[in-house]
């Protein structure tokens, strides 16, 4: 939202394409010929009469620049031969290479591909970033790590990187290390502050805009202090005639009338509710042994069944 484009110009639709392409193959051209002087980014600007302005922010502006100038003028040279348009080029060096992304990036890309261990590389990149001032970095790293035989995703954060906060300066960058088990992708993420936005002015209407003046604090009002009034004694008359203290009689207040409290009825015992049952009257003592004890039927007793005659034994 608040970072301008790298590429400023306008064309027409029928030569859109073709500036296009050549933007394109110009960055190519720089990058591949300046790999190790730490690009961060190109930005172009064509005018109306055919220049084409080449901003380069490095981390190595001797790189770019060489002895005398002279690396400078060979790639200037080779670009208006290429494009045939003038060309200007104008080197920005970046005083702080552990806050940008894509240095970052970069970075950690060429530790792996001289076959430091990914990890290491994260972790002292994420150390550096952090030393320098950052509020938070992230770092991811996917492909066949360590030469692994399937390819998996890694990634380490440190602080917090608010993605989805608007005002949120985050700066991204990624880089890709070629290794001789294949490509590993590396993405980095640092967030460096809040942007606050500018207090916009009032502007009248019709007023310019230079001439447009930020209200000024009201000048303080003096409040007068509230007048005190000292209270008046009473003249000796009028204190004579009031009544002594003792002689006022306090009526003392009437308590309140007390509600009357709610009685339950007593709910009726099952002894209450259920008649006893009757009892009979004992027996005298004497009468126990008087009764004679009731002759038990006799009982038939049974014969001993017989043995079965054996078998005679034949002779």
């Amino acid at each position: 939202m608040f970072r301008p484009w790298e590429a400023n110009w306008f064309a027409n639709p029928k030569d859109y394409t073709k500036m296009l392409h050549e933007d394109l193959e110009m960055r190519d051209a720089i990058l591949s010929r300046l790999r190790n002087a730490g690009i961060a980014k190109i930005e172009t600007e064509r005018s109306s009469n055919a220049q084409l302005t080449v901003t380069i922010h490095t981390a190595k502006p001797g790189i770019v620049i060489g002895k005398g100038g002279s690396s400078v003028d060979q790639l200037r040279e080779d670009l208006e031969k290429r494009f045939g348009n003038r060309v200007r080029i104008s080197i920005q060096e970046i005083k702080q290479p552990e806050l940008d992304a894509q240095l970052v990036a970069e970075n950690i890309a060429s530790q792996i591909e001289r076959r430091i261990s990914y990890k290491r590389a994260m972790k002292q990149a994420i150390l550096r970033t952090m030393r320098s001032g950052a509020k938070g970095v992230r770092i991811y790293c996917g492909g066949r790590l360590r030469g692994a035989e399937m390819a998996r995703r890694e990634w380490d954060r440190e602080g917090r990187v608010p993605l989805h906060t608007l005002r949120a300066d985050i700066d991204f960058g990624r880089a890709t290390a070629k290794t001789t088990f294949g490509a590993i992708g590396v993405k980095c993420w640092i967030y460096k502050d809040q942007i606050t936005p500018k207090a916009r002015l009032p502007i009248a209407d019709g007023a310019p805009i230079g001439e447009a003046i930020a209200p000024q604090p009201e000048a303080p009002v003096e409040v007068a202090p509230p007048t005190v009034v000292a209270p008046q004694p009473l003249p000796a008359a009028e204190i004579a005639a009031l009544p002594e203290l003792g002689a006022i009689e306090i009526p003392s207040p009437e308590p309140a009338p007390r509600r009357p409290r709610a009685t339950r009825p007593k709910a009726t015992t099952a002894a209450t509710a259920t008649p006893k049952a009757a009892t009979r009257p004992k027996a005298p003592a004497g009468a126990k042994a008087a009764q004679p004890k009731a002759e038990k039927p006799a009982t038939a007793r049974k014969a001993p069944a017989k043995k079965p005659a054996g078998k005679k034994a034949k002779s």
